[in-house]
């Protein structure tokens, strides 16, 4: 039987040291197919203007192309170069939500992320994306440093 990782890539060396653990952990296993997801973040509590909405869309598939082409795919590329089953996925939204949803309709097993370094006031109120993840998955999460 073929387990199932998702491994959620930011674009910095937190993901890169995601990934890696990732690909170890399928090494491990053995038939792992690992997911490769990004999440470009998106806030419900962003203000925006009429001119900005009517150009939303347009931004959301720019956003969603870069970054597949730009994070995802080279990480897909290296993961298929070492032998291992890669696909990727790029969404919109909150990144907590979206891991989780993407580990539920994959049948994942576990979810392998980066932890955040960056502080803030804002973090310290609201979380950061790793911990909401932590709190609220349906499998098994690894944070790595």
């Amino acid at each position: 039987m073929t387990s199932t990782i998702v491994v959620g890539l930011d674009g910095h060396g937190s993901g890169e040291r995601a990934l890696a653990h990732a690909e170890h952990l399928a090494k491990l296993i053995g038939e792992c197919d690992l997911i490769v997801a990004y999440i470009v973040e998106w806030s419900p509590y962003s203000f925006q203007t009429p001119e900005e909405n009517a150009e939303r869309h347009k931004r959301r598939e720019e956003e969603i192309s870069t970054a597949k082409e730009r994070v995802v795919d080279s990480s897909i590329e290296k993961l298929i170069t070492s032998g291992l089953k890669a696909t990727g996925i790029v969404r919109h939204g909150d990144v907590a939500t979206a891991l989780n949803a993407i580990s539920e309709e994959n049948n994942a097993i576990q979810i392998v992320v980066g932890r955040s370094s960056e502080g803030g006031f804002a973090k310290r109120i609201f979380g950061s994306a790793t911990s909401n993840l932590v709190m609220s998955a349906s499998v098994p999460v690894t944070v790595v440093a």
